[in-house]
């Protein structure tokens, strides 16, 4: 009796926590935040010039409907993607009708393979080359949600619809502050597509690539889509202030901004005793500027001392100028009370000027990075003057010259005394 009575509780127990353990609160409890999909638009010129056949002896728009079907068919499963584009209904000579000839081919979200690789086999060379506005559409059609976003541009020319520069829309995307990167690729080597390109591309973070071969597209389309899939690192939009008392407060991480010609901004971040900040900027030039610039991250006290610069000029040759910095806190001398943080003010100035024909809104793409690790025990291993290990090396060479001395003025001496005894 006693034994039946052990073996039913024994059942019961092991049922609730059986119940328990497949409950779907306690696993929705323990599963991490699903993160959201990517989101990709491939742009594809169907325009009249996509007859031309260049392209492994066919014409580039079978070698991009063939490169897509390949693409479509390698599109991780977490993808959210879409196709749009631009010059594919229109034949006419009407501009303004031509420079609206954009749409979705096939709208953002769960791909459907069967259902894209139809649609992209209706497409046929047709109208006019309107990339500023596929662009645009194109930014619409990725809204909503904090996916990473990407926009894969496929073109044979140049825009035909100036004055919408193709270049300033892609600055005024990537000055929304979305994070939402716009990569090309040329179907011909000519210089000025390949300027226009480049412009669209690096005004957003983006690349821009030359292929003239179907395996190439391929390959590279199939690379941007699954580099959106798996992203490095997305970076933290933010602005910067006139001020140090205005500042945003930053942490460890990867910060985009925007600076105008000349200007400088501020952020803050606090610093605890024993820690060392580790800061970085880059400022590119995403247009033409002219010759002679340079770039500066300040780290200041809020009482407005200088702690430690880095700084760095160009001359025109490079697109984009870094400077970094390092500040080690001294650890703090009481352990038994609570470490206080200071306050470290960043600076970060530009001296780019552009030629009077060249838009200077909106500003300068900013990249700033921000660490706080622990700071170096010894001495040794921070910059001291800002010549760091060095300081040994110096060392070694002033006393190797200074003995080299000795030596050649006790020999030169002695040389002297031979040749007069002579």
């Amino acid at each position: 009796m006693i034994i039946s009575k052990r073996l039913a509780a024994g059942v019961c127990a092991l049922l609730a926590a059986l119940t328990v353990g497949f409950s779907p609160i306690g696993a929705a409890a323990d599963e991490p935040d699903a993160k959201p999909s990517p989101k990709v638009d491939l742009v594809l010129d169907v325009s009249g010039s996509m007859r031309t056949r260049d392209i492994d002896g066919q014409s580039r728009m079978t070698a991009a409907k063939q490169a897509f079907n390949e693409v479509l068919d390698a599109v991780p499963s977490d993808v959210q993607l879409g196709i749009r584009t631009l010059g594919a209904n229109y034949p006419g000579n009407d501009r303004k009708t031509g420079c609206k000839d954009t749409a979705q081919l096939y709208p953002v979200g769960p791909l459907d393979r069967t259902e894209a690789k139809t649609a992209v086999a209706t497409l046929a060379p047709t109208g006019w080359t309107p990339i500023g506005p596929a662009l645009l559409k194109a930014a619409d059609d990725l809204k909503g949600g904090d996916a990473t976003r990407r926009i894969v541009l496929i073109t044979d020319g140049e825009d035909t619809c100036a004055p919408l520069d193709p270049c300033e829309v892609a600055r005024s995307i990537a000055a929304q502050g979305t994070h939402l990167v716009v990569d090309t690729l040329g179907l011909v080597p000519d210089a000025k597509i390949r300027k226009q390109l480049t412009c669209i591309a690096e005004a957003t973070g983006g690349t821009y690539s030359s292929v003239q071969h179907t395996d190439e597209l391929t390959g590279r389309v199939t690379q941007l889509v699954d580099r959106a899939a798996d992203p490095v690192v997305v970076p933290v939009a933010t602005e910067g202030a006139a001020q140090c008392t205005d500042a945003p407060q930053l942490k460890a991480g990867l910060y985009t901004d925007r600076e105008k010609f000349s200007e400088h901004r501020w952020y803050r971040v606090d610093v605890l005793p024993g820690q060392e900040l580790r800061a970085s900027v880059s400022v590119a030039a995403d247009r033409e500027v002219n010759p002679d610039y340079g770039v500066l991250l300040r780290a200041v006290t809020l009482s407005g001392r200088e702690i430690v610069r880095g700084e760095q000029s160009g001359t025109g040759r490079t697109d984009v100028i870094s400077s970094g910095l390092r500040y080690p806190k001294a650890p703090q001398d009481d352990d038994d009370s609570e470490p206080t943080p200071e306050t470290v003010c960043l600076q970060v100035s530009n001296s780019y000027s552009a030629p009077a024909s060249v838009k200077t809104a909106p500003g300068l793409p900013v990249e700033l990075t921000v660490d706080v690790v622990k700071a170096p025990d010894a001495a040794s291993d921070v910059a001291a003057f800002g010549l760091g290990r060095g300081w040994w090396l110096l060392g070694a060479l002033v006393l190797t010259g200074f003995v080299a001395g000795v030596l050649w003025g006790w020999i030169s001496r002695w040389r002297v005394a031979v040749w007069r005894t002579n």
